[in-house]
Parts: C-alpha cells; structure tokens; sequence
C-alpha cells in the first residue's frame, strides 16, 4: 500500500507584472501554509519524500509547512507539476516515486483536484468536496507495491483537510 499526499499550494498574491511563475504567498496564504504543516506533522503524515512544482508560491508552501517538523524529507523541485495535466502528474508520480513509502506533491490547481479524482476509485471520488481550495491536502491510499504501478480509479480517499476546517480562514 502507497500514501500519496496531494497539498495545493495556499492562496497566492497576484501583484501587478509579476510572472505567474513568481507570485508569492498572499497573506492568507503565509497564515495557511504553516497551519496545513503543523497539523500533518501532529496527524503523523510526514511524507517520505516530496516533489514540489518550481512556482514561488509552492515552494514557499512548502518551505512554511515543513518548516517546524522534526523530521526532514527528501524533497526536490519537479517542473513536471507546474501546469501539469492529471496524465502528467500520474507520470510524475510513476516515475519520481520511490519504492515503498509515502510521496507528496505540492502543486496546482486544475491539475491537483482533476488528478485527485481521476486516482480515486469512483464511489471515493464522490467524497471529494467540489471545490479543491487553496491548501487543501488530499491523502489517498493506493492498492500499489510500486509508485510505477499506480492506476486511475484505484485509490481510497483517506481525507480530505482544509485550513478552514482547522480554524484558519483559507476556503
């Protein structure tokens, strides 16, 4: 059995002639971010390894909400997530993945929720709110010994938590 963690990042900003790429966290999301992280490290979600999208605004996600946990995964930038299609996540994921273990990646949104429901066997789609909001987190649990044999329409939604559920205001 895999654990795949999906974080969206929080909410960004959107400041005039910036990139798309390089905006930053908004407020919201500078308050959101740690909030997600500190109640994955308290829940005992530490992933084994992480993939975030090379966008400002995933890797401060990711830095915030890793920032206080005792233990440090591996982690490493993945241009495959910035932008990607469902296909192109499960790629990643097929071939990024290691052996065993738990991977989370820090991504996008259409790409997150889309693949998030595409992973889940239908009945467990279904669970999944209709909105996938800013730092929204996914665990899904996959019937798989190896990331490379991961399929669609497999998976089991474990939960589904937002800042808003935990107090904090993101939804």
């Amino acid at each position: 059995m895999l654990r795949l963690l999906l974080l969206r990042h929080a909410k960004s900003a959107w400041p005039a002639g910036v990139a798309d790429r390089e905006r930053p966290l908004a407020r919201r999301g500078l308050k959101a971010a740690p909030l997600m992280g500190g109640y994955i490290a308290d829940e005992g979600l530490i992933p084994d390894r992480v993939l975030v999208s090379p966008a400002r605004r995933t890797a401060e996600t990711w830095e915030l909400a890793s920032h206080d946990w005792r233990r440090q995964p591996w982690h490493g930038f993945e241009e495959g997530i910035y932008e990607a299609t469902p296909g192109e996540l499960l790629d990643v994921v097929r071939h990024r993945g290691e052996d065993g273990g738990s991977l989370m990646l820090v991504g996008h949104n259409p790409g997150m929720e889309e693949f998030a429901r595409e992973l889940l066997l239908p009945e467990e789609a279904v669970r999944l709110p209709v909105k996938y909001p800013t730092a929204g987190l996914a665990v899904i649990d996959l019937p798989a010994a190896r990331w490379a044999d991961v399929a669609p329409e497999s998976g089991t939604l474990e939960r589904f938590v937002t800042p808003k559920q935990l107090g904090g205001e993101e939804d």
